[in-house]
């Protein structure tokens, strides 16, 4: 698992290529479901136009089952495919582009259609606000009142730490949200740090 960027906010881009109007549309959308109803809440908003086409990433970058695409009318390849590209060039994950067309009357052509779309994009993504996303698993686990103070100093000097929730019970609870390439470190290091008193686990 690795850091990847993700779109901060949803953005509309518009540039005009030979009387033909093209409105790109981005969003931050993590799942497959969300990609989805981006995609529909744009054929709502602009029933009129000839092709909405689209593509999405809706989940990490290079997962082959988050990949989707729609030409929606245009030539075969000229569209869909070729916005795809784009994003899966970029690096960029949990995220869907449509691209509303609304023709002028003269004709792209298969070429000019790939680097209308492709190029529309490319430049809607240069006015994208992006996030680093960091993959989180919780670790979990209990300790004595005592140790809470060392733990949390431990953790925030060591560790990029998410998320800290208690349940304070007869014990502490810890439901500690943390970058998944260091959580085997934190909970080894937690362990010694406690002389083997406490034990944190991966929620599976």
């Amino acid at each position: 698992m690795s850091e990847y960027k993700i779109p901060c906010e949803t953005i509309r881009y518009h540039e005009e290529i030979k009387k033909s109007t093209f409105i790109v549309h981005i969003a931050h959308t993590p799942t497959l479901e969300e990609a989805k109803a981006f995609i529909r809440s744009i054929n709502d908003e602009f029933p009129d136009a000839r092709h909405n086409c689209w593509a999405h990433v809706a989940g990490a970058p290079g997962g082959s089952h988050v990949l989707g695409f729609s030409d929606d009318g245009e030539p075969n390849g000229t569209a869909g495919k070729p916005m795809l590209n784009v994003l899966m060039g970029s690096g960029i994950g949990e995220i869907t582009a449509v691209t509303t067309r609304y023709f002028g009357g003269i004709k792209l052509g298969t070429g000019g259609l790939v680097r209308a779309y492709g190029g529309t994009l490319n430049n809607a993504l240069r006015e994208l606000t992006t996030a680093l996303k960091v993959p989180s698993v919780i670790i979990y686990g209990e300790s004595d009142y005592g140790l809470q103070g060392v733990i949390e100093q431990h953790l925030a000097s060591q560790y990029q730490v998410l998320e800290v929730k208690h349940d304070f019970a007869a014990k502490i609870g810890w439901q500690i949200a943390i970058d998944a390439r260091e959580a085997d470190a934190a909970i080894q290091s937690i362990y010694d740090l406690t002389h083997g008193s406490v034990s944190f686990k991966i929620q599976k």
